[in-house]
């Protein structure tokens, strides 16, 4: 048995795709009430282009598949509201609306439809495409070498967020930030012995630098944050201004 006819004869499988709408779009464009949502019988049978009765006909021997699907009869109450919303002409007594996953239910149904075959065609064609491949045919990935990346400042512990903040070197640099010390570069220290210092010294110095960088954009932090809360005063501020100026006009207004 080929995939299309399991899929006109098992409802399992076609619940199984009910969910890949898009595969209406794919094929042709579904016209909509002005809801977006629903289209009447009417305009199902024009889009899969067969008549009036096959689609009414399917209904008849699929109702409670489609109902699973959002199919549904309004009349009433429920079908004034709808005749408002989308335009139904008032004299209709009822009405049968699908949304597009009824749509694509009728799809997987109509037998003598060339757009419903395209549909399922379209459907077995995406689901072949997506299935997962077995242990068989599937390949073992090639080791990639992927270095460890640098932790950002946001994903250092509490801990060490709190030791850099209460360091000496950034309260240091707070303070030169906030004008209460005169700033001036910091200058290393010569080496303790003659010619060019040695590896290790080096490192220590660019270690020193790096955590007196780290002190400094701490100290910036900070400052922002201070900013940050003038700023939400000022807005504070210019909202009272906007509400005296409406009472205000009210006021000239009365």
């Amino acid at each position: 048995m080929s995939l299309e006819a399991a899929l006109l004869e098992s409802r399992t499988l076609r619940d199984g795709l009910s969910e890949r709408v898009d595969a209406l779009d794919k094929v042709k464009i579904l016209v909509l009430l002005p809801d977006g949502v629903h289209a009447t019988t009417r305009m199902v049978a024009d889009y899969f282009e067969v008549p009036l009765e096959a689609v009414k006909s399917l209904v008849k021997d699929h109702r409670s598949e489609l109902e699973g699907n959002g199919y549904r009869v309004l009349a009433g109450h429920e079908l004034r509201a709808f005749k408002a919303l989308s335009g139904i002409d008032p004299r209709t007594p009822w009405l049968g609306v699908f949304p597009r996953r009824a749509v694509l239910n009728v799809a997987m149904l109509l037998r003598d439809s060339p757009v419903a075959r395209q549909v399922r065609s379209y459907l077995l064609d995406a689901e072949e495409t997506t299935r997962p491949t077995t242990r068989a045919e599937a390949r073992p990935e090639p080791e990639v070498f992927r270095a460890v990346p640098r932790r950002r400042r946001q994903d250092l512990h509490r801990d060490e967020y709190e030791a850099l903040r209460d360091d000496p070197a950034g309260q240091a640099w707070r303070r030169r930030i906030d004008g209460l010390e005169p700033f001036e570069p910091v200058r290393g220290s010569a080496p303790a012995t003659g010619g060019s210092p040695g590896t290790e010294e080096r490192l220590s110095r660019i270690e020193s630098r790096l955590d007196a960088h780290g002190a400094v954009i701490m100290a910036m932090g900070d400052r922002l944050c201070r900013y940050g809360d003038d700023l939400r005063a000022v807005r504070g501020d210019v909202l009272a201004i906007r509400r005296d100026v409406a009472e205000l006009r009210r006021g000239r207004r009365s």
